[in-house]
């Protein structure tokens, strides 16, 4: 199997774990824990543009949802370039 193929989809994985472990921590912990805040600062930097474009409605944010589908593009169009 291709080395790129699998740097790749393993990138994507832990970022997607990162993403849902953050959107479930939000229900159970403050926004200033510790671990919130952490993970905030690995997923800032790639929610930020994305909120630009689809802000919250109400009280839901519908960024990790966006970026999932997003990473799953990205993945499919590397993968099937390499």
């Amino acid at each position: 199997m291709n080395p790129f193929y699998i740097l790749i989809t393993t990138i994507a994985q832990i970022l997607s774990l990162i993403i849902v472990a953050d959107a479930l921590l939000s229900f159970v912990l403050a926004p200033n824990h510790p671990i919130r805040e952490a993970i905030g600062k690995i997923l800032q930097p790639i929610y930020a543009p994305i909120r630009r474009i689809i802000p919250p409605v109400g009280m839901f944010d519908f960024t990790p949802i966006v970026v999932l589908i997003l990473i799953q593009v990205v993945v499919m169009i590397l993968t099937s370039i390499f």
